[in-house]
């Protein structure tokens, strides 16, 4: 009531609402907002508060229709490399987008029908008419990449991914007037793509049948490559596209039960602790600790390690504050940058010594990261004996903790046992949820 109060909302509001969504309730003209909103569903009210904490942008209309393309989406593998200099990674881009210009497909696309947009170290292209067009496109370019190589010094070489699918995006104005795209379409060819090793176009399943069956060529050299999981749970077919010479035969990253990709392959994490503390209410600030008593079970030393990070909130990896040390205190060393998008880093780490086979290290990582939807999701690597959970926040802030089990497969979500030890002390609200005997893959959403 207090934000109906402060949006300068009323009853007529509430009603328009109401009949927007086909809610269908008795209301009498003499009854209260508040009473409205009590004979509500639940998610319906849940909907109006979110609408209201938005603010003015929360009723924002988007426009309903949408179109379907075909997509292409590619980028330059290690552009945010930190050893790089920032003069070579524009030209690797460069090189990239001219290589893009060169091929026929490109010169015969039709620019009326057709969009296109650069992603500061990459390309992506919507063709409105042919789903073979991104295909024909991305081998076009992978070959063009590798005839480039050929000519090129090491260092000046380049080394892309891509990502193609069929869907649908909305178009919205900007402040130039001029039609931006964005939606379900473009999000899958980049979470398609973001899966790709270096030189490897992969497909969604959907396009990927599509032009499977339009020629024996297609069919030649569209492998499936099984089932894998992107963010938020989603799990996708992914089919890998290569010729005799060109493209990347390996296995795509994050395979699901794939052992080469995974920690575990290399390391065991018999003991993990997570620590979550709100540093900054206003903005829900979020202080990360992680540590990790890894073990080695792979049969060479370990050198390096790899961390992947990501939130809802775009930030620079420098106002991130990462942190990660040894068991001695000891800073380890960035090596480099694998990922470094708005809303998703992936750095390499050196170690301070390389960890032997068997050989145990402790592994501490902190860094800050906003969380305005007041959850944090967390997957086990590997078999866990013991795990603990942390959290604290002002006590000024209020807070509904919840520790919620999370099914991969259905997505289902129940309480996690045993429930969690919840303390309310002068100053602050503290959580600590301990268990043992946690298995791989095991997921869990921490709420607060």
């Amino acid at each position: 009531m207090a934000l109906i109060v402060e949006r300068q909302r009323d009853k007529e509001w509430i009603l328009q609402e109401i009949r927007k969504h086909k809610i269908s309730i008795s209301i009498k003209n003499t009854m209260t907002v508040l009473e409205i909103l009590n004979a509500c569903p639940k998610d319906f009210t849940s909907y109006i508060s979110h609408t209201l904490k938005e603010g003015s942008f929360a009723n924002v209309k988007i426009p309903v229709l949408t179109r379907t393309y075909h997509w292409f989406y590619t980028d330059v593998v290690g552009s945010a490399n930190p050893s790089i200099l920032t003069k070579d990674q524009a030209r690797k881009i460069w090189v990239l987008n001219e290589l893009i210009g060169r091929t026929d497909t490109f010169r015969q696309r039709d620019p009326k029908s057709d969009v296109m947009t650069i992603t500061g170290d990459g390309m992506v292209i919507g063709f409105r008419d042919y789903p073979e067009k991104p295909l024909r496109l991305a081998i076009e370019l992978i070959k063009s990449v590798l005839l480039y190589n050929r000519s090129s010094e090491k260092k000046d070489r380049i080394y892309i991914r891509v990502g193609i699918h069929t869907g649908p995006v909305y178009f919205i104005k900007d402040l130039t007037g001029k039609d931006n795209f964005w939606g379900p379409g473009i999000i899958m060819a980049k979470r398609i793509m973001d899966l790709a090793r270096p030189m490897q176009i992969l497909a969604s399943e959907r396009i990927a049948n599509d032009i499977r069956k339009l020629n024996p060529e297609n069919k030649s050299v569209i492998h499936n490559a099984g089932l894998y999981e992107l963010k938020h749970l989603e799990k996708i077919e992914i089919f890998n596209i290569y010729g005799k010479v060109w493209g990347n035969k390996r296995d795509p990253r994050n395979k699901i039960d794939e052992e080469d990709s995974q920690p575990s392959s290399k390391f065991l994490f018999p003991k993990v602790e997570v620590g979550i503390e709100v540093t900054d209410p206003d903005i829900m600030m979020v202080h990360h600790t992680w540590i990790w008593h890894a073990v080695n079970i792979g049969e060479k030393p370990i050198e390096q390690v790899s961390y992947y990070l990501n939130g809802d909130v775009p930030r620079d990896f420098s106002d991130l504050n990462v942190s990660i040390k040894d068991e001695n205190n000891k800073k380890l060393e960035l090596m480099g940058m694998n990922v470094n998008k708005p809303q998703d880093k992936e750095f390499i780490v050196k170690m301070t010594r390389p960890l032997k086979p068997n050989q145990k290290k402790k592994l501490k990582l902190e860094y800050d990261w906003e969380e305005p939807e007041r959850k944090y999701f967390y997957t086990l690597s590997t078999d866990c004996k013991k795990f603990k959970y942390m959290f604290t926040a002002p006590k000024s802030l209020e807070v509904k903790p919840r520790i919620l089990k999370v099914d991969i497969g259905t997505r289902a979500k129940m309480h996690a046992s045993p429930p969690p030890k919840i303390k309310y002390s002068s100053s602050k609200t503290e959580v600590i949820w301990q268990v043992s005997n946690l298995h791989a893959s095991d997921a869990f959403q921490f709420e607060w």
